[in-house]
């Protein structure tokens, strides 16, 4: 009982509360009642006469119903279209199969009118026909390494009649055959090898093919028979074989293989060797991509040599738009491979093959119960800006809520259920898609419109009191006559104070409006932007186009443009929006965030000025703390320096008591202060800007005064001796100079070899001159 209660609790608090998404109306340009219909799911629009203060905005109308009746609207007064859902064709589910087309799928139209963003949910019902026909097309390899498999395959035809019988009496049987394109380097294109591929001792050889159809869809095992026996192995050189050719060709040629439009559709495909896909025809000089049409002649495919292999994609859309269920019954060697594919191609099977075909029969029966039991609903492309989502009701069912839902271990006859949910992001014309089970014929179309404009059921009148009577009312607000203008048409077009009027329209005496609307009774009235939004803002000045972009969407899809800004959605930061909201890359050891020197941005830290990343512990460029906190130390710890008056004031971001906060790093320094003492103190940085905290290590230690007297008598007696000193070195130098010449002169003396009547120093006289006319008396 306890516990129930508890369930009971806990289902009202998550209905009420904490599972109930937050209503918000993110408003832009709101110029009318339609205008805010757009803006989101949970924008309505109050029509209540007077709602607005004078001059006030008629945005402020257009908020969530809650913060409207808070300001005072009435109920009746809010305007907030829902969405309609009528089921247009609704036939019953048939319970078995007869000659008219079987209702698997219910209902089959639908139309829907739903509000941009607002989510509606209906039921689609499925039940499989008893007895639906069932028609199966075998695709066989026919190269030289199934030659064992083609003789078992001639006698299965009995056997498989009976099993399909045993799941409807409307079984019918087709045969088709391939090998690869008859090219280079494929294929011998030996004029005989082309005709024989096979082993020059096998007789029993047709020549090279692509891909030939044998037997149309047929109700006659003896046809079958007759048909497959008819059959001859042939042979091709590489080991990859053309089986996407043939399943392409097999699927978009309907009626020449004789596929039936109410029946379920299987390709059994067989062989031991991988498959060529798309672009391997380069090969053999083949560029034409395949064009995903039928080009069968006389039973044969006709552009094989000329047009490439088609592309997994290409087939599996071909498959999937033509209702046809692949089972690739292939060798083990390959089930590797052809599991990969059928990955990629919804609604098939793999089963493996003996070495000689034994148990295809089996196999087959085991890929249509897997295939028939599971059903899977979806849809074909969407219009822009609607999704899908899908819920399974049923024993088995597979997650909730993606692009597909999905029903496992289905039986024949049993009732099963998808609710599917439909959600229109933005306001569109009439439009349409198709939702169906996969490999099922029967569809459910969803015509789709939006509800995107008000029914206010406004009075006729073309004069209101409301509006001065110079005008009607649409929606709470007036609509003025020719030449009246304002909130309430107050004002006409000819006052007088026109000029004065016009200038409030005006910010810091620019342009009217910015040149972006019609300045009306002394306010804006903005156009509208190429896109067709509107300008907005008292003076036109803003726009919702541009602003910051990520990911080639506006605001990164997480926010709404406003007025060249980002406004982010919950949960979503950064310029464009394109950051969820954490601080998980940003959080310290000691679990602060950016150690207090900066702010969380996108989950990265924006540091301070000098701070580093990753987490703005290190300061490049910042002064040394030793000795831009040495004035406050001094001041601190032994009341002196040039902060001792206003010490608590100047040194705020120090304390030299012990304060029990995470230290990021840790300094001893060593500093002479003011006084001359060296001081030895320890800082440390604590989380936050220019923060720390000091202890003094030991007592200044302060240098002794001088000694004048012993100084001054020094520095007499030593400037005495080396004025001593200085005067002997120079009677030195003089001394060893005059000695140095008085040896010269010696040296000089010995080595002269005068006569003792010569002077040395007399020299004759160079020249003579002679008076001619001297007589010499």
């Amino acid at each position: 009982m306890d516990l129930c209660l508890l369930f009971f609790l806990l289902l009202l608090m998550g209905r009420n509360g904490f599972c109930q998404q937050e209503e918000v109306c993110s408003k832009s340009v709101i110029n009318s009642c339609s205008d805010c219909i757009r803006s989101g799911p949970y924008c309505v629009w109050c029509k209540q006469l007077n709602f607005t203060k004078p001059g006030e905005q008629e945005a402020a109308r257009c908020d969530t119903q809650a913060n409207l009746r808070e300001r005072g609207c009435k109920l009746d007064q809010i305007i907030s279209p829902q969405n309609h859902q009528s089921n247009i064709k609704e036939d019953p589910l048939s319970v078995s199969f007869n000659q008219q087309e079987p209702v698997q799928l219910s209902p089959q139209k639908i139309s829907l009118r739903l509000r941009p963003g607002l989510s509606i949910t209906f039921p689609v019902y499925f039940k499989r026909v008893q007895g639906y026909p069932v028609d199966l097309y075998y695709l066989m390899d026919l190269s030289y390494s199934m030659k064992d498999d083609l003789e078992n395959v001639k006698d299965l035809g009995q056997d498989l009649f009976a099993e399909l019988n045993k799941i409807t009496e409307h079984a019918r049987i087709g045969f088709g055959a391939f090998v690869d394109k008859t090219v280079l380097p494929y294929t011998n294109t030996n004029e005989k090898k082309l005709q024989k591929p096979c082993d020059e001792n096998d007789q029993q050889c047709q020549a090279a093919f692509g891909y030939r159809h044998v037997l149309n869809m047929t109700p006659s095992k003896d046809d079958f028979k007759r048909k497959v026996t008819e059959q001859l192995i042939s042979g091709n050189l590489d080991s990859p074989e053309g089986s996407l050719d043939a399943m392409m060709q097999a699927a978009v040629c309907g009626d020449k293989i004789g596929w039936r439009n109410s029946s379920t559709r299987l390709i059994v495909l067989t062989t031991d060797a991988g498959f060529h896909m798309a672009g391997d025809g380069k090969l053999a000089g083949i560029l034409e991509p395949n064009d995903e049409l039928c080009h069968l002649e006389n039973s044969l495919y006709t552009e094989s040599t000329a047009m490439d292999y088609p592309s997994v994609g290409q087939l599996a859309m071909q498959l999937e738009k033509n209702n046809i269920q692949p089972i690739f019954a292939v060798t083990k060697n390959v089930e590797t491979v052809y599991k990969q594919l059928s990955k990629m191609i919804p609604k098939s099977e793999v089963e493996v093959l003996s070495s000689d075909s034994k148990n295809v029969v089996e196999l087959i029966k085991r890929a249509y119960d897997k295939l028939s039991s599971k059903v899977t609903v979806t849809h074909d492309s969407l219009p822009d800006n609607v999704r899908v989502v899908y819920t399974p009701k049923c024993a088995h069912a597979g997650p909730p809520g993606g692009s597909e839902g999905v029903c496992d271990e289905v039986r024949t006859g049993e009732k099963i259920a998808f609710d599917v949910t439909v959600t229109a992001d933005s306001c569109m014309k009439n439009t349409s898609f198709t939702i169906r089970p996969l490999g099922i014929k029967d569809t459910l179309t969803v015509s789709l419109s939006t509800n995107c404009e008000c029914e206010c059921d406004d009075p006729q009148d073309s004069s209101h009191p409301h509006c001065k009577d110079k005008g009607r009312v649409s929606c709470g607000i007036c609509s003025c006559k020719e030449g009246f203008v304002g909130q309430f048409c107050e004002c006409s077009t000819g006052d007088r104070d026109e000029r004065a009027l016009r200038a409030s329209c005006q910010r810091e005496n620019g342009t009217e409006c910015e040149g972006r609307g019609d300045c009306v009774c002394g306010r804006c009235q903005c156009h509208t932007t190429e896109s067709g939004n509107s300008y907005h803002g008292d003076f036109c000045e803003c726009d919702d186009e541009h602003c910051e972009k990520f990911q080639n969407k506006l605001c990164g899809g997480n926010g709404k443009c406003n007025c060249g800004r980002c406004e982010c959605n919950n949960g979503y930061e950064g310029s464009a929006c394109q950051c969820k909201v954490s601080e998980e890359g940003c959080r310290t050891l000691n679990n602060t965030v950016c150690y207090g020197r900066g702010t969380c941005k996108c989950n990265r830290c924006d540091c301070k000025e000098g701070y580093q990343r990753p987490r703005c512990q290190l300061c490049v460029g910042c002064p040394d703390p030793c000795q831009t906190k040495l004035n406050c130390i001094e001041c601190l710890g032994f009341e002196s320096g040039p902060f001792k008056k206003n010490c608590s004031v100047a040194c705020g971001s120090i304390n030299h008591a012990m304060v029990d906060q995470f230290t990021i790093s840790s300094k001893q320094c060593q500093q002479k202060d003011t006084e001359g003492c060296w001081i030895k103190f320890k800082l440390d940085q604590l989380v936050g800007e220019d923060n720390y905290k000091a202890e003094i290590l030991q007592a200044r230690e302060c240098p002794e005064p001088p000694n004048v007297k012993a100084i001054i008598g020094g520095s007499v007696v030593a400037v005495a001796l080396i004025g001593i000193v200085l005067l002997m070195l120079i009677k030195l130098l003089i001394y060893m100079k005059d000695l140095k010449e008085f040896r010269k002169f010696e040296n000089e003396k010995k080595k002269s070899k005068w006569a003792d009547a010569d002077n040395p120093l007399f020299q004759n006289a160079t020249t003579t001159v002679t008076n001619p006319t001297f007589t010499g008396e």
